[in-house]
């Protein structure tokens, strides 16, 4: 199984374009040591030449440029990207679909409260079907595995998990289940598996229990403390607020990682105000005693 790390920031990327926090200023400036990144989103891939898309980014078309996997070349008009997963339907992991618009009709898998905000609040869905067919719905139950077609060897199993609804969503403020989802992708062939939650809110036994039986855990590593955009003074939102559990002190995701041994374990999704991106940073630091990596746009995991 090949993964293909696509983006790796949170919503606006890094730099945020109107943003002049340390970061931002900084990494704009040279003033810090830190690799430019765009809006979070992977590739998997049996073949190296076929893709499944796990979410679509606003960034993707830089993305898929930047992917030279993703160009197969194999007649006038073609792409290496065979469907598109959503994990939820937050706007900087679905808005990259209407880039992709040209590629239409294109298979998209989601749960049903995904679908549902993509047809109501954000009507994509609807709005594509103007472009050759547009958007070709696929329910992801929440309790059940599935497979993609041509990825026979690639089982995909989804977790419901604790997070928000995006701010459009018509129940913000009343969760439900499917909102959003962590997946494993596990490859039937060599047995190797995938933890994928770029979005996670708690940590629970259950999923201890998932990231334990896991090759490689890939995590939201959204923020370094639970209050960091109001401690920045970008935000009031704590990460809790944003559906992010942060990764330092004892409840963060740090403390459960370093209960896992012989694991790859990756943090994605990362906010532009967190100090990891700064790779001279005592945080960043930190996160290398204990065997933890931040994920980078071009990032390439085998399995």
């Amino acid at each position: 199984m090949y993964i293909h790390v696509l983006g790796s920031a949170a919503g606006g990327g890094f730099p945020q374009w109107n943003c002049n926090c340390h970061n931002c200023r900084g990494v704009r400036q040279g003033s810090i040591n830190a690799k430019t990144r765009t809006q979070s989103s992977i590739a998997i891939s049996q073949n190296g030449t076929d893709w499944i898309l796990f979410n679509a980014s606003p960034d993707i078309r830089q993305q898929l440029f930047d992917f030279k996997a993703a160009h197969p070349a194999r007649g006038l008009r073609d792409t290496g990207i065979s469907a598109v997963v959503l994990m939820d339907s937050q706007l900087d992991h679905t808005t990259g679909l209407l880039t992709l618009r040209e590629g239409c009709p294109m298979d998209v898998w989601c749960t049903d409260m995904v679908y549902q905000d993509l047809t109501t609040g954000f009507p994509i869905f609807n709005m594509l079907t103007h472009w050759n067919g547009g958007l070709q719905h696929h329910q992801i139950d929440p309790n059940q595995r599935f497979h993609i077609n041509g990825f026979d060897d690639l089982e995909l199993t989804p977790l419901i998990i604790k997070s928000s609804a995006p701010p459009y969503s018509p129940h913000r403020n009343d969760p439900h289940d499917g909102d959003n989802i962590a997946l494993i992708v596990k490859d039937l062939s060599s047995q190797k598996q995938l933890f994928y939650a770029p979005g996670l809110a708690k940590i629970d036994e259950r999923i201890m229990q998932i990231m334990q039986a896991s090759d490689c855990v890939m995590i939201d590593g959204t923020l370094w403390t639970d209050d960091e955009m109001q401690t920045c003074g970008v935000g009031t939102k704590t990460g809790q607020d944003m559906g992010h559990l942060h990764i330092s002190g004892e409840n963060g995701s740090l403390h459960y990682l370093d209960q896992l041994t012989g694991i790859r374990k990756v943090l994605i999704h990362i906010n532009n105000t967190n100090p990891i991106l700064d790779d001279d940073s005592e945080q960043a630091a930190i996160l290398k005693q204990h065997g933890v990596e931040v994920a980078f746009d071009g990032m390439q995991i085998e399995l």
